[in-house]
This record gives C-alpha cells, sequence and structure tokens, in this order.
C-alpha cells in the first residue's frame, strides 16, 4: 500500500478550495494525465452530498478508467470543509483519498491532502510507486493554479 501526506497553505478561502476540488468535471482541464470525468449520480445526504463518478487517467501506456464515490462535507460555521474520495470500480484494490479545507487566521487555507492506495495489479503498483509522490504534488499543484486562473493572483 502507497500512501501520501500534504498540507498546503493557500492564499485562497476554504470555500473557493472546495468549490474547486467539487468540480470534478472540469478536471481534464486542469489535473494532469486526467484525460475524461462524468458525474453519473448525485444527491444530497446527511451532512453534504454525495457524487459517483468516473475518470480515466492515461499516463505513457497506462490508461484506466474508475468509478469514486465522493463524499461533499461542506463547513459548518468557521469548520473545516472535507471532500473523502473512495474509488468503488477499477484497477485499485484501495484508492481512498481525503481532502480537507482549513481556514488560516488572516485569510487563506490550509488545503490537507491524505491519499492511500494499492493497484491489482502488481506491476501497475510498481510503476505508479516510482512516480507516486511526484504526481500528487503535480496534481495539488494543479489545484493552485486552477484557484489563480478563476480567482486571481493573491
Amino acid at each position: 500500500m502507497t500512501t501520501h501526506t500534504e498540507n498546503r497553505d493557500l492564499p485562497y478561502s476554504a470555500d473557493q478550495m472546495y468549490a474547486l476540488v467539487a468540480d470534478v468535471e472540469s478536471y481534464p482541464e486542469f489535473i494532469p494525465w486526467t484525460t475524461g470525468a462524468r458525474v453519473r449520480d448525485r444527491r444530497d445526504v446527511p451532512g453534504g452530498e454525495q457524487m459517483i463518478a468516473d475518470l480515466v487517467v492515461s499516463f505513457k501506456v497506462f490508461r484506466e478508467r474508475y468509478t469514486s464515490r465522493v463524499n461533499l462535507i461542506p463547513a459548518e460555521g468557521e469548520g473545516i470543509a472535507k471532500i473523502d474520495v473512495e474509488a468503488i470500480d477499477g484497477p485499485f484494490d484501495r484508492l481512498i483519498t481525503r481532502y480537507s479545507f482549513t481556514p488560516r487566521d488572516g485569510g487563506g487555507c490550509t488545503m490537507g491532502l491524505d491519499v492511500d492506495f494499492q493497484f491489482r495489479s502488481k506491476i501497475m503498483q510498481r510503476a505508479a510507486g516510482v512516480a507516486f509522490e511526484l504526481a500528487l504534488k503535480r496534481v495539488t499543484s494543479a489545484f493552485e493554479g486552477r484557484a489563480e486562473e478563476i480567482y486571481g493572483p493573491a
């Protein structure tokens, strides 16, 4: 199993960053290696909203589609907003991604990212393990770049 944890202090509000991450259908426009995204179902659930989303990821000779359950948990008051993602179909034995958006005193937020994954294929797991850390840092940077594009420089 491979894990990654990252926290980034960003000049954008927790609500702004939450909205960017929740906009799954826009991922192919700015997330590296994401070539397709579709939300199949969206419904209100206690404490927030749930989506079933398909993503297509292409990297060199690999092209994989997977389906995830995405739980959107908005902040209450001055609290922490969260987005929890779990793959329910595709090439993974396990893929859990947790985003958190914590407002900072004086403005901006800390965006947290925790990922835990295991491919079914040992070959894919080894191939992914080599570039995993770099790939996740590029994804986090892509969200930051998208925030600047949409909300302007901080």
